[in-house]
C-alpha cells in the first residue's frame, strides 16, 4: 500500500474546501444621473464602494449602472436579470418614486425571487422610497421600513448619532455627525419586527420649515418634531426567510462619503447584507479628495441667477 507524507495528505484533503470556499458576489445597481453637481451621484458612489472593497477577502463586487444590469440583443440594450441569478446581495443607488429604477417592467418581481432565495437587498438614499401603490409592500419584507409620501420628509439637516448600537455593521464606526438629507418618519414594519435602528437622531425645529406636501411636511410629522420624538435615518432587518435587508436614508451629497465613519458604516452593511462576518474593526478603507471626484456624472452647471435692475 502506497504511504502519503501526512503534510500531502493534508493538502489534498483541504483543496476541495478551498475550491467550494468562492467569493460572495455582491451587486450595486447604480441609478441614472440626476440632481446638480456633486449630489445623487450614485455611481460615481457605488465605483468607490467597489473600490473600498476591492482588497476585502471573500468579496466580488460588480456595479450596473444606468438603473439596472443590461445586455445588448440585436443591437438594443435589454433587461439582463441573468446578471443577479448569482448574487448574495443587491443594493441599489438611485432616485425613487416614479422613476425608481426597480419599478420598472418585472424587475420587482426579479428582486423578489433573489430575496426569497436568501439574497440581502439594500436600498441607499432616493432608492428607499418606492410608491405606495408599487414597492411599498416589497420594501416592507425586504428591508423593514420605507419612505412614504405625505407621511415621511425629506430635509436637509445635521444628523448627530451617537450613541450608536452594538451590531455588527457598527464595528469599528465612531459617532458622527453629518449635514445631509436625511429622511424621516419612515414607514417600518409593524412592531418594528426584525428591524434593528442604527442612526437615530432627533430632528431640530428647523426641519418644519417648509409647507406641507408630499415630501417636505404633514400634522403627524410635525407633531414628532415638536415632541422631540427620536427618528430612526438607518436600520438593518432579519427577515423571516433568513435573508437580509439595510435602508440608509443619507448620501445625498456625495463629498460625505469620505467620513470615514460613515462610509465605513455602509460597507459594513453591504458586507453584512451578504452574510460576511463584519471584521472586529469595521470594513477598513480611505478615501482621498481624488477618488471623491471620479467617476462623477456629467451634468449641466447650475443656470447663473439674473443680476437685479
Amino acid at each position: 500500500m502506497k504511504l502519503f507524507h501526512p503534510l500531502t495528505l493534508l493538502a489534498a484533503l483541504m483543496l476541495p474546501l478551498g475550491a467550494l470556499a468562492a467569493d460572495k458576489k455582491i451587486v450595486l445597481i447604480a441609478g441614472k444621473p440626476s440632481h446638480p453637481p456633486g449630489a445623487h451621484e450614485h455611481r460615481a458612489g457605488s465605483l468607490l464602494f467597489q473600490k473600498c472593497l476591492a482588497g476585502f477577502p471573500g468579496v466580488t463586487v460588480v456595479v450596473y449602472d444606468g438603473g439596472w444590469p443590461t445586455k445588448q440583443v440585436d443591437g438594443q440594450a435589454v433587461d439582463d436579470d441573468a446578471a443577479l441569478n448569482d448574487a448574495d446581495a443587491i443594493v441599489i443607488y438611485s432616485d425613487g418614486g416614479a422613476k425608481h429604477p426597480a419599478l420598472v417592467g418585472e424587475r420587482l418581481a426579479t428582486i423578489g425571487r433573489h430575496v426569497k432565495r436568501g439574497a440581502g437587498f439594500g436600498a441607499i438614499h432616493y432608492a428607499v422610497e418606492p410608491t405606495k401603490e408599487k414597492g411599498q409592500a416589497e420594501w416592507l419584507d425586504w428591508i423593514g421600513g420605507a419612505f412614504e409620501i405625505n407621511w415621511s420628509v425629506n430635509p436637509h439637516w445635521e444628523g448627530n448619532f451617537k450613541p450608536l448600537p452594538v451590531h455588527a455593521v457598527t464595528r469599528g464606526v465612531q459617532p458622527f455627525a453629518t449635514n445631509d438629507e436625511w429622511y424621516f418618519n419612515m414607514r417600518f414594519r409593524p412592531g418594528m419586527k426584525g428591524v434593528t435602528p442604527i442612526l437615530t437622531d432627533v430632528p431640530p425645529a428647523s426641519t418644519m420649515s417648509r409647507k406641507d406636501d408630499a415630501h417636505a411636511g404633514n400634522p403627524a410629522v410635525r407633531e414628532q418634531v415638536a415632541n422631540q420624538t427620536p427618528q430612526h435615518v438607518m436600520w438593518v432587518s432579519e427577515n423571516a426567510n433568513g435573508s437580509r435587508g439595510f435602508g440608509f436614508t443619507g448620501g445625498h451629497f456625495h463629498a460625505s462619503w469620505q467620513k470615514d465613519d460613515q462610509r465605513k458604516l455602509v460597507l459594513n452593511a453591504i458586507v453584512w447584507l451578504a452574510k460576511i462576518e463584519v471584521p472586529v474593526g469595521g470594513v477598513v478603507s480611505s478615501v482621498s479628495a481624488a477618488d471623491i471626484a471620479a467617476n462623477l456624472d456629467p451634468k449641466p452647471a447650475p443656470k447663473a441667477k439674473k443680476k437685479q435692475p
